[in-house]
């Protein structure tokens, strides 16, 4: 793989808005020096649709980072701001002209099929952050105009966690994905795109930073394996494999 770090690459031609300052949104305007706004620093409310304008006036590409998902068993918070919040977001890029960019998860594919395909159908949701990412993921489908929706998973480097749970994906750390989803973003991909690096084991993952860290023997076994070749094949086509 290339390196990861990139130059700031935003075309003359698109100017590129990201929204959230969390792990993947502050990760992202750091390797590109996108624009960014977030709720601390610009008083942006997800949910406050009719302030979209004043914020995202004047840039062809929204690319939302943001997502609630400190407890995936508040039904009411994960709804709105993983799924309303979403919707106005694509309504808003529709009457506008504006490419919206999903960034969502490997975790509703938990339970489907192994090694899932961007084609796939999502079946399973496990809690009510899977299941409310599972309905903007649709949404998103089936109404926006120009979209690019990414499903992927990463961590903060090192590995935060005491233990590793029980699973096995294609998830990495925050630096190495954003770079693939900035690879996308820049060559102008389209529809959905599943982004990740090869198959392992949580604890595998875990071990590259923290070596001695240990399984948790308590955790229920996940599999949320995706099937890359799409995405591998628009890197190899873009000269970035």
């Amino acid at each position: 793989m290339k390196s990861i770090y990139r130059r700031n690459m935003g075309s003359a031609m698109s100017k590129y808005l990201i929204l959230g300052n969390g792990l993947l949104g502050t990760e992202l305007q750091q390797q590109t020096g996108w624009d960014a706004i977030t709720r601390e620093r610009d008083r942006f409310d997800l949910l406050n649709s009719y302030l979209f304008g004043r914020y995202m006036k004047g840039y062809d590409c929204i690319i939302n980072c943001t997502g609630f998902t400190k407890d995936h068993s508040d039904k009411e918070t994960n709804l709105a701001l993983n799924y309303k919040a979403v919707v106005d977001l694509v309504d808003y890029c529709n009457r506008q002209g504006k490419k919206y960019v999903h960034i969502s998860t490997d975790i509703v594919y938990a339970g489907s099929v192994h090694s899932a395909s961007e084609d796939d159908v999502p079946i399973h949701a496990r809690n009510w952050y899977a299941y409310s990412k599972l309905l903007a993921d649709g949404y998103v489908q089936a109404v926006c105009e120009d979209y690019l929706l990414i499903r992927t998973a990463f961590k903060p480097r090192p590995f935060p966690h005491k233990v590793a749970v029980n699973k096995v994906g294609n998830f990495d750390y925050v630096d190495v994905i954003t770079g693939l989803i900035v690879e996308l973003i820049e060559g102008g991909a389209s529809g959905v795109y599943n982004v990740g690096t090869k198959l392992k084991t949580m604890l595998e993952h875990a071990r590259e930073t923290v070596p001695d860290i240990e399984l948790n023997t308590d955790s229920p076994p996940i599999d949320v394996s995706m099937d890359l070749s799409k995405m591998d094949s628009f890197r190899t086509k873009a000269g970035n494999a």
